[in-house]
């Protein structure tokens, strides 16, 4: 509208001004003419004074209108509308020929680079921008820039006319778009569960503390809401909702979720058992409400199923863990049990065949797991078979335990056999593991889809195939005691095999160390149900007797042996043969925990390029927390990793930053 009016009083100028200037021009003569004194002369020359500075103004005029038509002349290259647009926008746009010329630029153009020559300037004057070579055509091409301190995004239009080419350069200010979409995102909602995970457990002895310990733990959780200006509520009993932006997250990141160790100081008893928090987020842009709630649900069942006391972070591309330096305490109950054990038994009912399948180089409690799990696909009258490595030294023991019973024949089969044997409606239960990179097969787990894991290892990442079901239970002492505790809530009395019974009691021997260590009275529990059904200790005796040749392997570990911090053991094994190497690996790594002054050891052995590594623990150690940095899981107190492409020296240097970053986690 502007731009009309200013060339309606251009034009209105041009035709008032020289007529102007010649009428005072034609007056001046004639007065001079006609009054030839002194009056006349001085009122001519005046009027012919005002014609020339008339003309004057009207050459300066139409120089001005011819100039205005010369920026107004490249509109209908833009169109009407979108010249009206770029023209009034608040960012630069310049329209250039194919010589590099400025012939147009926008009013904030001109306004904002007024210190400089724009039209008729080359472009390169303006602004730094390659925007147009000869053999080259291009168009809406984005770029980026910097001009006066500020970035802006050079969107790139070439434009045909008849008389020459153009290019439109439309710079959008990426700098102040950048600064509002992170205001954007960082006032965007972050859903968080937190949970008091074992404050009842604990309480059961001392109930009359409860509410004075309920409220120091919900005073902390309130507290740590309103330092960010957040939202909590408590929605079930020690169970809150917590809603803050994500801007803070950073914040609960950087000191690493203090709030844990806040909470632990809270003491009972003798005070030596603290009361731990666990806490799910999940982070992920333009997401709703709803789906950030269901994700950060999702995190706070891998903090419970790790063992709780830490906070589980779900991130766009990854999951990180904070915390989980206490153990977990035995909370189990026989009713989950039982209702998980009714969930797994409708699940199989449900499926044309059952595989079954533990870690690679399985050891007793994955193999007594797996049997375990295959009585009760018998009992529920489904097919099953159990895939298992023929060449490991322990799955063939048990192999040979089952050699001549009808209900076996057949049933143990290698991974080859078991990809053949997958179904479109196939179910397959995974036992005592839940690394991917640990399956027995790691290809079985990809094509099926209809997957149950049953494990005691604390959960390292994500499932990259979510489970049907995930049976994780930390405080066990082994898979083959959840799997007891489940097959005595299922089973009829008395219809376990006894050589199915001494499989399941090998395997939490195995992990128990005799009942030594990690056995609690759920442990007790699923013993004792063995032994009614046949279970004892020396019929499994043979399974743990090692040969001469073992023997000697055993004892060669011993001299390489490195007290690392005052505290751990760590030993050697570079020349590595085959499986049962590592097999004496984990031996040797609960041996090492009888030397004086060691909480924890580490054995490494290399067998081909990968560098196996078996960690055990008194319990002052979280050592799955250290071999999580490599990859590797397992329990607080038990736990490996397998280290490919690898050698010995190099992944003792890795171990030992890992062992540093546990000690000192601030560096």
């Amino acid at each position: 509208m502007k731009n009309k009016k200013f060339k309606r009083l251009l034009a209105l100028f041009g035709i008032v001004l020289p007529l102007i200037s010649i009428f005072c021009m034609v007056s001046g003569f004639v007065l001079i003419d006609e009054f030839p004194g002194q009056k006349g002369i001085i009122i001519g020359s005046s009027l012919c004074g005002f014609a020339v500075i008339t003309g004057i103004f009207a050459i300066v005029t139409a120089c001005a209108k011819s100039k205005a038509e010369a920026l107004v002349k490249k509109g209908p290259l833009l169109g009407t509308v979108m010249y009206d647009k770029i023209n009034y926008a608040k960012e630069p746009a310049f329209i250039c020929d194919s010589n590099r010329k400025i012939v147009w630029a926008n009013a904030f153009a001109s306004t904002e680079l007024s210190n400089k020559k724009i039209l008729g300037a080359s472009i390169d004057s303006v602004i730094d921008y390659d925007f147009l070579e000869e053999t080259v055509v291009r168009r809406e091409r984005e770029n980026k820039l910097e001009l006066d301190g500020e970035v802006y995004l050079v969107e790139e239009t070439k434009i045909e006319a008849s008389d020459d080419s153009y290019y439109l350069l439309y710079l959008r200010n990426k700098t102040k778009q950048s600064e509002l979409e992170q205001l954007r995102r960082d006032k965007e909602k972050i859903v968080a569960y937190v949970v008091v995970d074992n404050l009842e457990a604990l309480l059961q002895f001392e109930q009359e503390k409860y509410r004075e310990t309920a409220a120091k733990v919900e005073k902390i959780i309130r507290s740590w809401a309103e330092s960010v200006n957040g939202i909590v509520k408590e929605y079930e009993k020690d169970k809150y909702i917590f809603i803050f932006n994500m801007e803070d997250l950073d914040k609960f990141i950087n000191d690493e979720f203090s709030i844990l160790d806040k909470i632990k100081d809270i003491r009972l008893g003798s005070g030596s058992i603290p009361v731990t928090l666990s806490i799910g987020i999940a982070k992920k842009a333009s997401a709703t409400l709803a789906e950030k709630e269901k994700l950060a649900h999702v995190a706070l069942d891998m903090a419970l199923q790790r063992g709780g006391d830490q906070a589980v972070v779900k991130l766009e591309e990854d999951v990180r863990f904070f915390g989980g330096r206490t153990n977990a305490i035995h909370k189990r109950t026989k009713v989950r049990a039982r209702v998980v054990a009714s969930a797994i038994a409708s699940r199989i009912q449900q499926a044309s065949n059952v595989l079954v399948m533990g870690h690679a180089y399985p050891d007793y409690d994955a193999i007594g797991a797996s049997i375990g799990v295959a009585r009760l696909a018998k009992h529920c009258g489904v097919k099953v078979n159990i895939v298992t490595n023929f060449k490991d030294i322990n799955a063939m023991k048990v192999v040979k335990m089952f050699d001549g019973i009808d209900e076996y024949r057949n049933v143990f089969v290698d991974s080859a056999k078991g990809l053949d044997l997958v179904k479109s409606d196939t179910l397959l239960i995974i036992v005592d593991v839940n690394n991917v990179n640990m399956f027995e097969s790691r290809d079985l787990a990809k094509i099926v889809d209809n997957i149950i894991i049953i494990d005691h290892h604390r959960q390292t990442a994500e499932f990259q195939k979510a489970p049907i079901i995930s049976y994780i239970e930390t405080s066990a002492s082994s898979t083959c005691e959840i799997v007891s505790e489940m097959l005595e809530q299922v089973l009829p009395i008395q219809s376990l095999l006894i050589k199915e019974a001494n499989a399941l009691y090998a395997g939490i021997l195995l992990d128990t160390k005799n009942f030594q260590k990690g056995a609690g009275p759920k442990t007790h529990g699923a013993a004792m149900y063995l032994k009614d059904n046949g279970a004892s200790y020396e019929n499994v005796q043979d399974l743990f007797k090692a040969n001469i040749v073992d023997y000697k392997k055993e004892a060669s570990f011993g001299e390489k042996i490195e007290i690392y911090r005052n505290c751990m053991a760590i030993a050697l094994n570079p020349y590595g043969k085959d499986t049962t190497d590592k097999i004496l690996a984990a031996k040797v790594a609960d041996n090492l925990l009888g030397l004086e002054d060691v909480s924890a050891s580490f054995v490494l052995v290399q067998i081909d390029n990968v560098v196996h590594i078996s960690a055990r623990s008194n319990g002052t150690i979280n050592v799955q927390l250290i071999l999580e940095r490599l990859n590797g899981g397992g329990r607080y107190d038990a736990a490996g990793a397998q280290v490919r492409g690898s050698n010995v020296g190099d992944t003792l240097i890795t171990l030992k930053e890992a062992i540093d970053s546990y000690i000192n986690p601030e560096g």
